[in-house]
């Protein structure tokens, strides 16, 4: 390619799902309602878990911050492709472009980290109950928020810094409705090998390893669940990380799917509507899955609408 066909490109064009004119005004719609439902939703949940002192605990002060984390993670994306339905474009700049690709690997490491560090208290919870209390002091549960955003912020901040590297060519076109990391890289002009490598190692720390921590807590949480010799007892003990595994098997679900999903079919517009279900989908099904299948969270819902 010449070396005139080069610039530092000063924006890109968003295809986004759909580049059907008549299909607009329904997907404007519908993610204008699922990003309300999932804003409010997760509103609610920081709010009942903030004015019932009942729900002062470890458990509900990591699903507090992971609620704020959803509404950052939708608002990252939704809002900006919002604006361009109803706008009739496609455009965003190159630095509006860095900034979502930077924020949003933010908010998706910080719901690996969070989900870890939730499967870790129900671990000490059932497999260390009479040392819960002491394990799980409010120092060790800031601390552990504090160091997972310490890390996540590092490690988009050297996405970024490694993207800032590359050269894009005028009109460089993403076929997603968002800037993501991987598709941003495909359409970059110069040599990203570097860029692939860090990507799959930091996708390592940020993803795999905390996946492994949850299968771990899990796997001796089942194997305590399973020396209970009464069926009621099981059940209960298993109540208390229903809700919790619920939000794993689909966050972890669906960003599974799109994976394999863009591995088989190859189609950057599929894999892009496939990847709505990890983005917008389970954030807003997260409050949910939290208050229908949590009795406290209900009871301090129902107190505070009321």
């Amino acid at each position: 390619m010449e070396a005139g066909n080069h610039t530092e490109a000063s924006e890109f064009l968003l295809l986004g799902l759909s580049e059907d004119p008549e299909l607009q005004p329904l997907l404007f719609g519908v993610f204008l309602s699922m990003y309300l439902v999932t804003v409010l939703g997760n509103l609610l949940i920081i709010l009942a878990i903030s004015s019932d002192s009942h729900l002062h605990t470890p458990m509900y002060f990591f699903l507090s911050n992971l609620s704020f984390v959803d509404i950052c993670f939708i608002s990252t994306t939704i809002p900006k492709m919002l604006v361009n339905i109803q706008a009739q474009r496609k455009d965003i700049s190159y630095r509006g472009c860095l900034t979502q690709v930077y924020f949003f690997m933010i908010f998706l490491g910080m719901d690996n980290f969070l989900l870890t560090v939730m499967a870790y208290d129900r671990f000490v919870a059932i497999c260390h109950p009479l040392h819960y209390t002491v394990i799980m002091d409010p120092r060790l549960c800031v601390f552990l928020v504090l160091m997972s955003w310490f890390i996540i912020f590092w490690v988009s901040l050297l996405h970024i810094l490694l993207l800032r590297r590359l050269t894009f060519c005028i009109g460089t076109e993403i076929p997603h409705f968002f800037c993501e990391l991987a598709q941003v890289l495909k359409m970059a002009c110069s040599d990203t090998l570097i860029n692939d490598i860090i990507m799959y190692v930091l996708t390592a720390v940020v993803v795999v390893f905390p996946f492994t921590g949850i299968l771990f807590s899990y796997s001796q949480i089942f194997s305590s669940i399973m020396k209970i010799s009464s069926a009621g007892g099981k059940y209960k003990v298993f109540s208390t990380c229903g809700s919790h595994l619920s939000v794993v098997s689909l966050f972890y679900g669906t960003g599974l799917g799109v994976y394999l999903s863009s591995a088989v079919i190859h189609s950057s517009h599929r894999s892009s509507i496939a990847s709505v279900m990890y983005t917008v989908v389970t954030p807003m099904l997260n409050p949910f899955i939290y208050s229908l299948r949590n009795k406290d969270v209900k009871r301090a819902l129902g107190s505070l609408l009321s």
